[in-house]
């Protein structure tokens, strides 16, 4: 499957510990399915004056479940997810018993509701009935990096705005 990481540098090589701990699926190299979210995620606002770099991937989602590691899949902004994306942004680990996690992603229009129930201010009832409106977008989490050395083949790079020289 083709795969996207936006980004501010070409990032030929992949390291899985290099990110934060207390993202939706914990501390892993991040991508997408969705061209235009990878985009998204080069042009945040803290990325600004930088350069703009769409990393283009192949992953072998069928080679890594093959293989026997430990691969989880969201399949919709549901109990299960709500829970996992909440611990998580806690600092707990609960995405170390996997190798690669893929689903939907706590964006913008799903963030104040995830926080609303961390808080305690909505029920799990109230926050399903919420995101039952929400189509989710696709994030895939590497947390192995044995899975980024074998499973995912750069394919190149491609330049979309900022300062190209610092590319």
């Amino acid at each position: 499957m083709k795969v996207y990481h936006g980004s501010t540098i070409m990032v030929n090589s992949p390291l899985v510990g290099v990110g934060r701990r207390n993202l939706d699926f914990g501390k892993g190299f991040y991508l997408t399915d969705l061209q235009e979210q990878a985009l998204s995620w080069a042009n945040r606002p803290i990325n600004a004056g930088k350069p703009k770099v769409l990393n283009v991937y192949e992953l072998d989602i069928e080679g890594i479940i093959q293989a026997g590691y430990r691969y989880k899949h969201f399949m919709a902004y549901d109990a299960e997810w709500l829970e996992f994306v909440v611990a998580s942004r806690r600092g707990e680990s609960v995405w170390e018993e996997f190798d690669i996690i893929e689903g939907g992603i706590a964006n913008d229009r799903v963030f104040n509701t995830i926080e609303l129930y961390s808080q305690g201010l909505i029920t799990q009832d109230i926050a399903l009935q919420r995101l039952v409106y929400e189509k989710p977008n696709n994030q895939i989490c590497i947390l192995s990096q044995a899975i980024a050395d074998r499973f995912l083949c750069f394919m190149n790079s491609i330049f979309v705005g900022g300062k190209e020289e610092c590319v």
